[in-house]
């Protein structure tokens, strides 16, 4: 057996042509891929920017509900004292005690310093009178036929014409 080189044969060499040709397609590729990446990441931010601000909006409703809750237990341990009670009767209802003597003063003015106008109403806008009393004023004010015939009634002006 003798030792002969043997002959070589040579293949095409495909890695030029295959390499030339899939350079700029692997490139759109990665580009692809990493634009979808950035797509997943940026709304990733996005849903975390909306859960963020739904959070601290809640955390402001719940400060809000606990502030309106311990202000409604202050309510009922008010409204639970009796001398609470007893006072609120008086000043809204003007309940008295038996044997006491209610005084209604005829110019409040001369008392508070305050004037009061027509419609019971003080200068700055407080009512002098309890609300029962504004109820049965407006009621009375509703049946009023002359307030009828007041707010019916026009007044007839001829216009002036300009020369």
């Amino acid at each position: 057996m003798s030792k002969r080189p043997r002959p070589r044969t040579t293949a095409p060499d495909t890695s030029k042509h295959s390499r030339g040709g899939s350079g700029p397609v692997l490139f759109f590729v990665a580009l692809f891929i990493v634009a979808l990446g950035l797509i997943q990441l940026i709304a990733a931010f996005h849903s975390y920017a909306l859960n963020l601000s739904e959070l601290n909006s809640l955390r402001k409703q719940e400060s809000s509900l606990i502030a309106q809750k311990q202000e409604l237990e202050n309510d009922i341990d008010r409204w639970n004292d009796d001398a609470y009670v007893t006072a609120q009767a008086r000043e809204r209802l003007g309940y008295v005690f038996p044997g006491e003597t209610p005084i209604r003063v005829d110019h409040p003015e001369a008392v508070t310093g305050h004037k009061e106008t027509d419609d019971g109403a003080m200068a700055d806008g407080e009512s002098t009178l309890p609300w029962y009393s504004e109820l049965a004023y407006s009621l009375r004010q509703a049946d009023d036929p002359r307030q009828d015939a007041l707010n019916t009634t026009t007044t007839e002006t001829t216009p002036t014409e300009n020369h």
